[in-house]
């Protein structure tokens, strides 16, 4: 997941990527995906689960899915990531209160064992070439 994959795909002339978007809720994850689209964003409701919105730039389809940041959803993320070519991670600056739960998850979440497999098979895949 990340750089690295993506980069392989472009080598390989792939021209589908999938792209995670996680973080804690009310942080604008989806308010992003639907800029990107250019879609309306006046009005928002709150991600139960999750959304996938695909885009095409240049000649590369990125299929991003958006997932929900609600505390109760959180545990579900690493269902997600098999598979992900790229995570971003978003966080609303302004919410001072919200920083240290939005730090302690994304470290949880860089401790998932399928975030490290696939950060390790990335390392691997670019030591090889």
């Amino acid at each position: 997941m990340g750089l690295l994959s993506i980069i392989r795909k472009i080598k390989r002339k792939e021209k589908e990527m999938r792209i995670l978007m996680v973080g804690l809720d009310n942080s604008g994850k989806t308010t992003i995906v639907l800029k990107i689209n250019g879609e309306d964003t006046s009005v928002i409701s709150p991600t139960l689960g999750f959304n996938i919105k695909t885009t095409t730039y240049q000649k590369y389809t990125l299929n991003i899915w958006d997932v929900g940041g609600q505390r109760t959803i959180r545990s579900y993320w690493r269902n997600y990531f098999e598979q992900t070519d790229g995570l971003v991670w978003v966080v609303d600056s302004l919410d001072l209160r919200g920083l240290d739960d939005c730090k302690m998850e994304l470290d949880n979440l860089l401790k998932e064992e399928k975030t490290q497999n696939s950060r390790r098979e990335n390392l691997k895949q670019s030591i090889k070439r």
